[in-house]
């Protein structure tokens, strides 16, 4: 078991690469990873339910031709707010018993090019990374293109990552 201080020190490093800072500290078996997949397919159903991976209804969108996703945007940004409000008023931990933390943020210029780019590509394709799976398991197999893109895009990025204003 670490003490305190090398723990600490250790997420302040972690936090300064941004990648797997929440990670769970827990070692579980393979299969516990179960649960992600089935809430997973629950989320898909919910958005193929609710018109979310409709490229007709992001189009809409982005055209301020209907309210539809700017409700469920809307709708998605309250829960978020109140979920973090429980998890620091209640002290809630994982599943796994841990403690939920949330580190501090700054703004850097990098966020507004990597949003300018999400949104544009949002709006070319008529999709954003969460529903792109459910789109592929309506039968869109042509979104296909969009996860080898978003794929590729990804790798990019972590290839200039440190040549990057971020």
């Amino acid at each position: 078991m670490q003490n305190n201080t090398d723990t600490n020190t250790d997420f302040e490093v972690r936090s300064l690469d941004a990648m797997c800072v929440n990670s769970s500290e827990v070692e579980t078996k393979w299969y516990s990873n179960l649960k992600y997949l089935i809430v997973g397919l629950a989320f898909g159903i919910v958005f193929v339910k609710a018109e979310i991976i409709s490229w007709f209804r992001i189009q809409e969108m982005f055209r301020l031709q209907s309210f539809h996703m700017y409700g469920v945007i809307g709708s998605a940004i309250v829960v978020g707010i109140i979920s973090v409000w429980l998890i620091k008023k209640f002290n809630i931990k994982t599943i796994s018993g841990e403690a939920i933390t949330f580190g501090k943020k700054t703004f850097n210029k990098g966020q507004i090019y990597g949003g300018l780019i999400f949104g544009f590509g949002w709006a070319i394709t008529g999709a954003c990374p969460g529903p792109l799976y459910a789109q592929l398991g309506t039968g869109a197999t042509v979104i296909a293109i969009t996860i080898l893109s978003a794929v590729a895009g990804t790798w990019v990025y972590g290839y200039f990552r440190e040549k990057l204003p971020n």
